[in-house]
């Protein structure tokens, strides 16, 4: 299923050309094009999938493994001190392609990025109101 309507789709099936680092039948890893970091990438299922909830889990752990061995090797060839994933779900999260996509950012040693969030302070009583609805 791929949405005529979305760039993503169009970039992981090769209609608009990217600086793809990773293919296979699944997934195209390319390079951000607004990049929060050298390296900065991004991976993006051929299938056209909104976001995370609709993603296939199957997918979504094929995924993951991928990742986590672009990851790897990036920071070996890249000399990074660290990396980051990111995946954004909506637009109050900070979604802005409705195609599922993965960030793969390394991060280096005052890199001046601050891709981060401010510390909350909640209570013993709020972490537990918290759970419970979450258990619920």
């Amino acid at each position: 299923m791929k949405d005529q309507n979305c760039i993503f789709c169009k970039i992981a099936n090769g209609e608009i050309p990217s600086r793809t680092i990773y293919e296979d039948e699944q997934f195209r890893i390319f390079l951000d094009l607004a990049p929060a970091s050298k390296g900065h990438a991004l991976i993006v299922p051929k299938e056209h999938y909104a976001n995370l909830f609709v993603l296939p889990d199957e997918l979504a752990a094929d995924a993951m493994r991928l990742a986590k061995r672009q990851a790897a090797d990036m920071k070996e060839k890249l000399c990074c001190d660290g990396f980051q994933l990111v995946q954004n779900n909506g637009e109050s999260a900070g979604q802005t392609v409705f195609h599922f996509h993965l960030h793969l950012i390394p991060r280096y040693r005052n890199d001046g990025q601050t891709i981060a969030w401010e510390p909350g302070n909640l209570s013993a009583e709020e972490l537990d109101a918290v759970k419970a609805q979450i258990l619920s």
